[in-house]
């Protein structure tokens, strides 16, 4: 909560996380405005049926446990920070009505502002610690050659210039230049690209790749605590810090206006007492006081953003916070990563050259005899496009270039074109890359025989998206990691015009800032190499069920299913919400401005006023309530409904176990 509502600013402690895993009915924070309520209704029944006493205590008991969850804080704000808020404002109306001896009316204004802030921070609860993921990603122990000896030190302790020996399967401790050694990395985790890159002497490695074939030796060339990940990490903090300063838009209404109040509630006791019964006028300026109090306005945002909120988790969607959810409805550019967003993070064959009296079925079958054998993506790509093929004998990988082996008496070899002579398929091959697949070679005896390309599918549904966004004029960016040639490729079938590959995540959250300068922008990403960029968004949107724990945790807002089609919907639903609450404010200030010089010309008295309050309440309450209205259109997939279903009867199944196990969203 920003300090305009009269409240501390959020820190992470052990026991708020404990706190905010509880079921609401342990959650002190929702149980407390509750039980307030539940002792004003009581009030109001024993009042009804004549038993005075006992309803006044009722009103009192409800008074006091509403005033506690909002006075503490504003009167902490008001001495430590010199800032008036709406809570201050609610305190003063509450014991002026109680001095006026208006103890129902306080006990209302009290149970009112006390649920409006609890459904807020209901709204707002967001998960802490994800980060931590992205450092998991370093290996705790790393090994270096020292006096041509090896030796294992904590990873931590790694210092530029240092020999670091990756065996096959182990995790790049921090950056460096490979010097000796050939093989691929899988750099998904860093780059996002699904497909591992092959490295030699002379290449750049990140921290947190994973070497997959033969060994490496890597020249350190940054510390073990200063690299590549812990650079994503401060990205990641620096830009939630930054955005946690942006006020909602009730609290921007509320800085002026609250301090107005006060001024004018003292200047009407003070110049009245002057001129006049100084009773009488002191006794307006509390009851003004109580009518510029901006009750429907407290209450009405909030229960907007609860409402809408709720009913986009129905249709999968996850919105983390309420100002959050206000940003969105204002978001005019969006920013796509391509592996896993666009593209379904699954590469498969999409197309066989062969050579002269040789079938697709065999070229395929004999690659796949060798590729059963590794655990490379191409090769469980391959082997998928031909399940039935029979195992190879004698196989070998050279890492950094193929495999090969002996199938019914005949050499196989399978390798990337840059190992292996294509022949008369090498113009063929050149124009499969050009269209941003990979291409492995198949030679048989030593002959080439076939080409087969491997790619990662563009999603079916997003060229529909891409131009449903263009005619709500939102205009979309690809970011990838990935090379020029293969984003140029899929931005083409997708219809995304602005294309920029082969960033690293601190050159997506760049890219983002560069689009940030013509309105907000929405970054959609599910990978650790997207936080930054998700972070540094003003709306950061994570493909919640499979993404990393680190985007989940970098981002505002989270998709339970893979269908893109949620997007533009997610974007109808919150323009749709702000609308609702920018009539709810205008309604709120509208009734403010009436209410004004009623009270100070002594029109009406302070129950009038309450009452007033009351009526508008229910008004704005019911308005807000329809942004609660969805219904599920024709297009969303049977997997999105699939997902959706089952989070209404598990509530944690929203997102991965991890995540969910730290109740991230």
């Amino acid at each position: 909560m920003s300090a305009a509502c009269g409240c501390d600013e959020p820190t992470t402690t052990a026991e708020e996380v404990e706190e905010e895993e509880r079921p609401w009915w342990r959650h002190r924070g929702i149980m407390v405005p509750v039980l307030s309520g539940v002792a004003f209704g009581t009030g109001l029944v024993l009042e009804w049926t004549g038993q005075e006493i006992p309803a006044l205590v009722a009103f009192w008991v409800g008074l006091l446990l509403g005033a506690s969850t909002f006075v503490p804080g504003a009167l902490r704000n008001l001495v430590t920070r010199r800032k008036l808020g709406i809570g201050l404002l609610m305190t003063i109306s509450a014991v002026g009505a109680v001095v006026l001896g208006y103890v129902e009316e306080a006990a209302a204004l009290a149970f009112l502002y006390s649920i409006a802030e609890a459904l807020e921070d209901k709204a707002m609860d967001r998960a802490r610690g994800g980060l931590r993921a992205l450092l998991k990603l370093v290996p705790e122990t790393a090994t270096i050659r020292r006096d041509g000896a090896s030796v294992e030190v904590a990873a931590k302790d790694l210092e530029a210039g240092q020999l670091v020996l990756v065996r096959p399967g182990e995790r790049i401790a921090t950056d460096g230049i490979v010097r000796t050694g050939r093989s691929s990395l899988d750099t998904s985790a860093i780059t996002g690209e699904s497909i591992p890159v092959e490295v030699e002497p002379g290449d750049a490695v990140s921290a947190g790749a994973i070497n997959t074939a033969g060994s490496l030796e890597v020249e350190a060339t940054a510390a073990g605590t200063d690299n590549s990940l812990t650079t994503i990490v401060e990205l990641v903090e620096q830009a939630q810090a930054e955005k946690g300063d942006r006020a909602r838009l009730a609290d921007r209404i509320a800085r002026p206006l609250v301090p107005g109040v006060l001024v004018l509630a003292a200047l009407v006791a003070l110049i009245g007492s002057l001129l006049g019964d100084p009773e009488l006028w002191i006794t307006r300026a509390l009851v003004v006081l109580v009518a510029a109090s901006p009750c429907a306005l407290a209450i009405s945002v909030p229960l907007t953003v609860v409402a809408a909120i709720g009913s986009a988790s129905r249709f999968g969607v996850i919105i983390k916070s309420g100002a959050v959810f206000e940003r969105f409805g204002v978001v005019r550019h969006v920013a796509v990563d391509k592996t896993g967003t666009l593209t379904r993070n699954e590469p498969a064959v999409t197309a066989v050259l062969t050579a002269d009296g040789v079938t697709d079925a065999q070229a395929l079958a004999w690659a796949a005899a060798l590729e059963q054998h590794s655990t490379h993506p191409l090769a469980a790509a391959i082997t998928a496009a031909s399940p039935g093929a029979p195992a190879a004998e004698d196989v070998a990988e050279r890492a950094g270039h193929g495999i090969e082996g002996h199938l019914d008496g005949t050499k196989i070899t399978v390798g990337s074109p840059r190992w292996l002579d294509a022949g008369t398929l090498s113009d063929r091959v050149a124009g499969l890359e050009e269209q941003g697949m990979t291409v492995v070679v198949v030679h048989r005896d030593g002959a080439p025989v076939a080409a087969i390309g491997v790619r990662d599918e563009l999603r079916p549904e997003v060229p529909e998206v891409v131009s449903t966004l263009a005619d709500r004029g939102i205009g979309v960016t690809m970011l990838t990691g990935d090379n020029a040639r293969t984003a140029r490729a899929l931005a083409a079938q997708a219809g995304i015009e602005d294309v920029r590959a082969e960033l690293r995540p601190e050159d997506k959250a760049t890219a983002i800032g560069g689009l940030g300068r013509n309105g907000s922008v929405a970054m959609i990403g599910d990978g650790i190499n997207d936080a930054p960029a998700l972070a540094a968004a003003d709306i950061g949107i994570a493909m919640g069920a499979t993404g990393s724990d680190a985007a989940i945790e970098s981002a505002d807002v989270a998709f339970t299913g893979h269908d893109l089609r949620l997007l533009p919907r997610a974007f109808d639903h919150a323009r749709r919400g702000r609308h609702i609450i920018n009539q709810n404010i205008v309604l709120s200030l509208l009734i403010i401005t009436a209410l004004l010089p009623l009270a100070l010309f002594g029109v009406l008295g302070l129950a009038a006023v309450v009452l007033v309050h009351e009526i508008a309440e229910v008004v704005v309450i019911l308005n807000g309530l329809r942004a609660a209205r969805t219904k599920r259109p024709a297009g969303v997939s049977s997997e999105n409904a699939a997902v959706v279903a089952a989070s209404r009867e598990r509530p944690d199944a929203v997102c991965a176990d991890d995540c969910c196990a730290d109740d991230r969203i």
